[in-house]
């Protein structure tokens, strides 16, 4: 089965079939290729907040933007706090953590709009990015998930936003993006135990070296459980600690790299 985030080119995956479906939507998720960040944050670097040097990743940012066609005054980025707040989006938020860290919306990991000529970000390098899109409504979203956003609920809280906005579960789409994938995700107890009840044995997986966890598969479960029928649920298997030419790993590379970009938005 294809991939639902394909190669555009050497710096952007795009979800293509949303692409076809509703012109003017541009949702994706960038590579680590074709930027101007130096080792180990090399070379697409799009995070302000690991320690590259600023002026290239506001340059890295800028290539993407014309990529897009969304100026960088158009975009808009929380400083993610691996919780589940979301936050609605509007004209007024425009610019906000776009070149800056200190003016992003300060603990959001969830961006949800309905707004032509926004760009809605988020970063990563392994966590889960989630995606949505209302065909019925053009509410549209973006989510951070890692281990603490996904047991405490954040694909849950999304379409819990999008339905107090009028969005019905059963017309919502969702992307699961690229993401460290099951075999390269061990954890520890901890972690199991947080898991909600009746889904551990999905997503647990018990092996002579440890026990792993299928984050994507976890969310995609607790996007069922919040409503959305399994056939409106898109899945990416690229894995971020496997694809090492393509992505960034906190884990594979022990904190010191750089962030992908997830974005979604409607062009004016």
């Amino acid at each position: 089965m294809k991939d639902p985030f394909q190669l555009s080119e050497e710096s952007v995956l795009s979800i293509g079939d949303w692409h076809a479906q509703a012109p003017g939507l541009k949702a994706g998720f960038t590579t680590r290729q074709g930027g101007e960040s130096f080792p180990p944050y090399d070379t697409f670097n799009l995070g302000l907040h690991v320690k590259d040097n600023p002026d290239a990743v506001i340059a890295n940012r800028q290539k993407l933007a014309d990529k897009t066609g969304f100026p960088l005054n158009d975009w808009v980025a929380a400083q993610q706090i691996h919780g589940t707040e979301v936050a609605i989006i509007t004209e007024a938020d425009k610019g906000k953590g776009s070149q800056a860290q200190a003016d992003a919306i300060i603990n959001v990991d969830g961006l949800v709009t309905k707004q032509k000529g926004i760009l809605c970000t988020a970063f990563f390098a392994d966590c889960v990015p989630l995606y949505f899109f209302d065909p019925s409504t053009s509410w549209i979203g973006i989510a951070h998930a890692g281990w603490r956003g996904t047991v405490n609920g954040m694909a849950e809280k999304m379409v819990s936003v999008l339905k107090g906005n009028g969005v019905q579960p059963d017309t919502l789409l969702a992307a699961i993006g690229p993401s460290i994938n099951v075999a390269a995700y061990q954890v520890d107890d901890k972690v199991i135990n947080l898991v909600p009840n009746g889904l551990k044995d999905e997503v647990v997986h018990k092996e002579e070296s440890g026990t792993f966890l299928d984050l994507q598969r976890l969310n995609e479960l607790l996007l069922q459980r919040a409503g959305l029928p399994p056939e409106n649920i898109k899945r990416s298997r690229l894995c971020t600690f496997e694809e090492s030419e393509l992505f960034f790993s906190h884990r594979r590379e022990e904190g010191k790299t750089g962030r992908m970009l997830g974005f979604i938005g409607w062009q004016d």
